[in-house]
């Protein structure tokens, strides 16, 4: 194979993985979509908690995503300089984060329960239970980015990008859509009560 095939096939290959992920993305818009659209059709039942507040630590949760954001970022600033040891720290710094942001959605699901809102059950509401699965999915997606930053560190310590940066790349895009996915869902869950 010589050189001019072997460059056609990797921008196939970049061309695959970017329209895998890009699927991917859009199928967890979807998700999301299907169930913001079913929690605003059920805000119409007389069984909707109409003065139901947020957990406080949601918004700490936020703050910590944004931030997240901005650490993934630094960390793509990094890299296109080729300054692995930068890149590393703020991929690391990104998963703290992403570990703080966790912590915190937990904090808020504590803080629910000792309000009395619970997922399911005898005491459990349509709102909870909407606020509950919509918080819960995401944090199920974090996930996933963590163990997406995992790999990724791993692989700026092994210099796996110096020549071929995709893999990056493709996680920090969707550590970006997971963070925008978190922004979207609180400012909806803050604004439609």
């Amino acid at each position: 194979m010589d050189i001019e095939e072997q460059q056609e096939l990797r921008k196939k290959h970049r061309r695959a993985r970017k329209m895998m992920l890009l699927f991917s993305l859009l199928s967890i818009t979807m998700t999301f979509a299907g169930l913001t659209s079913a929690y605003i059709v059920s805000k119409s039942r007389p069984d909707w908690l109409v003065d139901f507040q947020l957990p406080d630590y949601f918004i700490s949760s936020t703050l910590v995503i944004v931030l997240s954001s901005i650490s993934m970022w630094l960390a793509k600033k990094s890299i296109k300089n080729d300054d692995f040891s930068k890149t590393s720290f703020w991929i690391g710094s990104t998963f703290l984060l992403s570990v703080l942001f966790v912590i915190s959605q937990f904090l808020g699901f504590q803080e629910l329960i000792s309000k009395g809102y619970y997922f399911t059950g005898a005491q459990s509401t349509v709102t909870t239970s909407f606020l509950y699965v919509l918080s819960m999915l995401h944090l199920v997606h974090v996930i996933a980015g963590m163990i997406v930053l995992i790999v990724v560190y791993v692989n700026n310590k092994k210099n796996k990008y110096k020549e071929e940066k995709l893999g990056f790349e493709l996680a920090e895009t969707f550590w970006h859509f997971l963070g925008f996915l978190w922004l979207y869902l609180f400012v909806f869950l803050y604004f439609f009560r």
